[in-house]
């Protein structure tokens, strides 16, 4: 049997690298001698034009390459080049790795779940996002997602906050959670490394009586020691990894029990090779996996993938109606949303809070190329999306 290389990791026609597509995000298509297409996600929020720069030195590295050999390609990529790691690099890893899953699915005519070891459960939790950046009518939009079908949601804990703040914005949380609860929703709370030490431990023990699924990255990431205190100072469950890249990255959260919700980025991570390793690796300290994706319908089928077949999974991210996609959708007078370029996009159905197990070959979902190709077209003559710059009453930065 001849080989299946790989021909093209193909290029944007107007970029040369991969393909951008509003709200946000960066498709690449990846074909083979065999003539199998593959399609993965590399969405970096804030840095496309990074990850196309990446993609230029994949392309030249790996065209050519045995397709079937998905783990020595992520090893070289990984490894080939004296500096490794970090958002950029491994989200352009994430994008290839996921491409070739899905044509190597797509070859065997399986999900890719069956080659992960098969499934450990039918059908997938979700939450939706309520809210938006500056929290806000967070009582009717969880009343909605309730009626889409969700049973739960997640919504930024605060707006723009000081190092030390007044404890009215912290009494104004606690009241929206409050509301969100009232619904009858579980609410996960984002701190969304906004607030630093002082502000975020008197923000836990507030939330703690009203019992929500978890609180996200409490603190930056670069606080594991921190974070590892608030964890021994609250029951309430501690989710963070969005950004953290590798399961290195997160060796020092769970050498310290700092966490309990593992929520590694499908497309920073390394892609459905990392995510799973992630997976089994954060099993061992018991540690759940809920993996974060604000992003494209690609990366939500990759963490999928992942979670059909790993026991620790809890509950999946997924961005249909999020305000990224309805805010990019109506500054551009389009469709921009979760199922915009999917051609199937039932199989997202959200019923009493789960989406079924993904059945098609490869990732599961099949991409309308025409409308990708033609969506990256008039995109990339618009500025690729940044996030919001915000500064406090005094000029100084704050986190956003």
């Amino acid at each position: 049997m001849t080989s299946n290389t790989i021909t093209d990791i193909e290029a944007s026609p107007c970029t040369k690298a991969t393909f951008r597509v509003p709200p946000r995000w960066v498709f690449v298509r990846v074909k083979t001698s065999d003539n199998i297409v593959g399609w993965g996600e590399s969405t970096l929020e804030g840095h496309t034009e990074a990850i196309e720069g990446a993609f230029d030195d994949l392309r030249e590295r790996f065209i050519g390459a045995i397709a079937d050999d998905i783990q020595d390609i992520w090893q070289t990529a990984y490894m080939g080049r004296f500096y490794r790691g970090g958002p950029v690099l491994m989200s352009a890893l994430s994008g290839l790795d996921i491409a070739l899953w899905d044509i190597k699915g797509k070859k065997l005519g399986v999900p890719v779940w069956q080659l992960l070891g098969g499934k450990v459960r039918d059908r997938i939790k979700v939450y939706g996002w309520i809210g938006g950046d500056h929290p806000s009518a967070v009582a009717s939009a969880a009343v909605e997602r309730k009626a889409q079908g969700f049973t739960a949601v997640k919504m930024n804990g605060t707006d723009a906050i000081s190092w030390i703040d007044s404890p009215e914005l912290l009494e104004a949380t606690v009241e929206r959670v409050k509301q969100v609860r009232s619904t009858g929703l579980d609410v996960g709370v984002d701190f969304h490394g906004r607030l630093h030490k002082g502000m975020a431990k008197q923000l836990a023990k507030l939330l703690e009586p009203l019992h929500p699924m978890f609180i996200e990255e409490p603190l930056l990431p670069t606080q594991p020691e921190e974070i590892a205190d608030l964890s021994n100072a609250i029951s309430t469950p501690i989710a963070l990894g969005e950004r953290l890249f590798t399961r290195w990255d997160f060796r020092p959260y769970l050498e310290r029990r700092a966490i309990d919700i593992a929520q590694p980025d499908v497309s920073h991570c390394g892609g459905i090779s990392e995510l799973h390793r992630i997976a089994s690796y954060t099993e061992t300290y018991d540690v759940a996996l809920a993996p974060h994706c604000p992003l494209g319908p690609i990366a939500l089928a990759a963490c999928m993938q992942v979670a059909i077949s790993a026991p620790n999974f809890v509950i999946q991210e997924m961005s249909w109606k999020m305000h990224y996609n309805i805010a990019a959708g109506e500054a551009l007078g389009i469709e921009a949303d979760l199922h915009t370029y999917m051609v199937n996009p039932e199989v997202f159905a959200v019923k009493d809070g789960y989406i079924a197990a993904l059945q098609g070959s490869g990732i599961g979902i099949e991409i309308d190329e025409d409308h990708v190709r033609k969506a990256s077209e008039i995109y990339v003559k618009h500025a690729p999306w940044r996030n919001p710059l915000w500064r406090g009453e005094d000029g100084s930065l704050q986190e956003w």
